[in-house]
């Protein structure tokens, strides 16, 4: 496969250059001015952050992406799905009043903010796929598929399962349903925990195989009958109905692969990666660990795959900051010359890639071009 282009601009600013005026040149010097957006719908993926996490994006990157957008003729509105795990984004309301908590709104970044899977978490399309290993039916977030063209702007970190979160994690696990995040971490089916079961009932509507019974104190999925789609869990108001993640690490990068081609496949796409703030976990959590590396630049490319090769040289050419957990890795004796694998061993980065590449979404292989 040809090389890729990816372009690169530092972090450095001088007097009258703000770094929201060089992502401005570098999106534009990346080409995507190239794509026609004339009354187009254009979802810009974004991860909104979890409250108390203070290494996510602040909504001014996502201003100058959207009113890019806007300027050529487009009709942009920032997106996320709601999260599997029980917290501040798991349903659209909590979501939405989360994004406005880190000031994401109308104002701040030109433009709306849809939570792509609805209220809660069951508004999806279904995605079919061939030729891939794990997933036949990808569940991605209606607004997502609605749209017309599809831009990923995410902070480049570390995350404790795929390595680091980038640009291909951000479209596909990100862009993945409720049901559809479960599909991806988990192998299995869900359970009921009975000290959370209200008796509601609302799960056994959305069953469509008949699996989930009742008895005088809760809900009881029959796993012989259930087929894992996990729109139970969606449904389920009070957090009762869980998966259980057994998904090797491999797998779920694979996965993470697969639905970022359901998510990217036959319509337009361009991907930003803001690689400041390498914290080592993802910012789902709520709160954010020391940087592990000093701040590397912004990134831009029509090729998710070599976009994110891009990041993982350009961080492992950085020196590990004191005190980090990194740091703390090394001076332990790890010693995987990666600064990801170092950061948790029981990972693999490449394995997201890899998949990919076979996929045919894009290349490891790139020629960076500098911005100034």
């Amino acid at each position: 496969m040809q090389a890729s282009k990816v372009y690169f601009t530092d972090m450095r600013t001088r007097d009258g250059n703000s770094l929201l005026d060089k992502l401005e040149r570098l999106i534009k010097k990346a080409g995507i001015e190239q794509i026609d957006f004339s009354g187009r719908y254009a979802a810009i993926k974004i991860h909104f952050g979890e409250p108390g996490n203070l290494s996510s994006l602040r909504p001014n990157f996502a201003k100058v992406v959207a009113t890019t957008v806007r300027q050529l003729g487009g009709r942009p509105f920032l997106t996320d799905c709601n999260t599997l795990y029980v917290g501040e984004r798991s349903n659209a309301l909590d979501h939405l009043s989360a994004a406005a908590t880190n000031g994401f709104s109308y104002e701040s970044c030109g433009c709306r903010l849809i939570i792509a899977d609805g209220l809660k978490g069951t508004d999806e399309a279904i995605v079919p796929l061939t030729g891939t290993r794990h997933v036949t039916e990808a569940k991605i977030g209606h607004a997502v598929m609605d749209a017309d063209i599809f831009i990923s702007l995410n902070h480049f970190k570390g995350h404790e399962a795929a390595g680091f979160g980038g640009a291909l994690k951000n479209t596909g696990m990100g862009c993945g349903s409720r049901a559809g995040k479960m599909e991806q971490h988990c192998s299995g089916k869900p359970t009921v925990s009975a000290k959370a079961c209200r008796l509601c009932k609302q799960c056994a509507k959305q069953c469509a195989h008949e699996a989930i019974s009742f008895d005088s104190k809760t809900a009881r999925i029959d796993h012989a009958r259930c087929v894992g789609c996990g729109r139970c869990i969606g449904a389920c108001n009070f957090h009762a109905i869980v998966n259980h993640t057994d998904s090797t690490n491999t797998i779920l990068c694979e996965k993470i692969a697969e639905y970022a081609l359901a998510v990217l496949k036959d319509r337009p796409h361009f991907h930003i990666s803001i690689v400041n703030q390498v914290s080592p976990y993802c910012d789902c959590h709520a709160q954010n660990d020391l940087p592990i590396i000093p701040d590397v630049g912004m990134l831009a490319s029509f090729d998710p795959v070599a976009l994110d090769q891009a990041c993982a040289d350009l961080c492992n050419a950085q020196q590990p900051l004191p005190g980090s957990a990194l740091d703390d890795n090394l001076r332990a004796g790890s010693d995987w010359h990666d600064h990801f694998s170092d950061t948790f061993p029981a990972t693999d980065w490449r394995a997201t890639l890899r998949h990919a590449e076979a996929l045919g979404i894009g290349s490891t292989r790139y020629t960076l071009v500098t911005v100034k």
